[in-house]
């Protein structure tokens, strides 16, 4: 038998033809609207199919029909992401907001309930807190350390245990690196599942990428990336995905087809570039991050670093949760400098080699500071809970030499 080719491998190639592109080594961008039907039948044919009106028959392919729908750059790089996760299915977006607002939307009516972690990236905490609210469509949070039972009292105490269609959570969380158990999760969408109405686990699974951690392994039913962070990797595109079983990815699909948000051919191209370094890249983020944390944890100006690696065992189910789902510690870090708010700021406005700015999961090394960007829009008192103060920085570790970091890091610290 064969030997079955690791991800990484087949990133070059999978899924594409060169013999349908003029034998070119790598797939061309597709830059069309529209494509040409054989004839009218096989244009109903490919309608039937990709507006979801009927299952593929054995052996049919999904056909091109317009680039909103479908395009050969995008079902290729579709194609090659699901064997991150070993989904069967993806959809990609033109961002990662796009996949988590195209889920949430599939997946909840008026009426419904959604349960969901905190703390989470600000734009889905806006989504799910201001938004969600204008279609009637209810919300109840749970936190780090919280027991089944909790959780299931909390869903209880909303009035709407009924009505709960989508646990969804985030983890690790941004940007405290809390870890959110996936199997538990599963647990609780499982005791309000009914013969009627299965309740659907969705991870947004963007801080650790597709190497890293791997969601439908644990249970989960959707595995949601910003395609925009390590995936994307070099801070030039704007991206999301979705994965999961083909039945799920197929309403995600079709809803995606009519809010319009599908990703552009020359993001397909641009992904697809990028998955052929994403081994090589993530694990570079990851061993330099260890480096980092390292230097920061004995750093006297520094209060308090957020980071997996720091778990031990006698931090109980936090280091469990990172041993079971977590393959390394990633590559985020953040950190609480000794001081306040002018401190944060002098120590990023000092940063030479570090770019300020928000974003993650890029080759360059990224800092910035949470309380007053990515999640200014949360309101006070959750920050104060979740710990997301004035003196905490994010840093997104880099890909550049580590003691480079390192001494970046050093010399603006001297200042604040």
């Amino acid at each position: 038998m064969p030997q079955r080719r690791k991800p990484e491998s087949e990133m070059m190639s999978y899924g594409y033809k060169p013999e349908l592109s003029e034998g070119a080594v790598k797939c061309p961008i597709f830059q069309t609207s529209t494509f040409v039907f054989k004839t009218a039948e096989e244009g109903k044919a490919f309608f039937e199919v990709a507006y979801g009106l009927r299952e593929k028959n054995e052996g049919e392919e999904t056909g091109l029909i317009y680039s909103r729908i479908n395009n050969p750059d995008l079902e290729i790089l579709e194609n090659r992401l699901t064997l991150w996760d070993e989904a069967e299915a993806c959809a990609v977006f033109e961002s990662g907001m796009s996949a988590i607002t195209t889920v949430l939307l599939e997946f909840l009516k008026p009426g419904d309930l959604l349960l969901f972690s905190n703390p989470i990236y600000g734009g889905s905490d806006h989504f799910i807190n201001k938004i969600l609210p204008k279609f009637n469509i209810h919300t109840a949070s749970f936190k780090v350390g919280q027991s089944f039972e909790e959780i299931i009292k909390i869903v209880e105490a909303s009035g709407k245990a009924d009505r709960l269609a989508l646990v969804y959570i985030e983890t690790p969380a941004n940007p405290t690196n809390d870890l959110i158990d996936i199997e538990g999760s599963k647990k609780i969408a499982k005791h309000f599942s009914t013969k009627e109405k299965e309740v659907y686990l969705a991870v947004d699974n963007t801080y650790m990428g597709p190497v890293w951690q791997h969601p439908l392994k644990n249970g989960a039913d959707l595995v949601l990336y910003s395609a925009t962070k390590y995936i994307g990797g070099h801070s030039d595109v704007i991206a999301g995905a979705c994965l999961g079983s083909i039945e799920l990815i197929q309403r995600v699909k079709v809803l995606r087809t009519f809010l319009g948000n599908m990703a552009s051919p020359n993001t397909g191209w641009l992904l697809m570039r990028s998955l052929e370094t994403l081994k090589l890249r993530m694990d570079k983020h990851a061993e330099n991050a260890k480096k980092v944390a390292s230097f920061l944890n004995t750093h006297p100006k520094i209060e308090k670093v957020y980071y997996p690696g720091n778990l031990k065992e006698s931090d109980g189910e936090q280091y469990a949760i990172k041993k079971r789902q977590c393959l390394t510690d990633g590559g985020m870090i953040s950190f609480d400098i000794k001081g306040n708010e002018k401190n944060a700021f002098d120590f990023l406005n000092h940063l030479r080699l570090i770019k300020l700015a928000v974003s993650l999961g890029s080759t360059e090394s990224l800092a910035q500071h949470p309380a007053t960007m990515t999640h200014a829009d949360v309101d006070s008192e959750s920050k104060k809970e979740f710990s997301i103060t004035e003196k905490m920085i994010r840093l997104s570790v880099g890909v550049e030499n580590a003691d480079d970091i390192i001494y970046d890091i050093n010399q603006a610290l001297e200042k604040c």
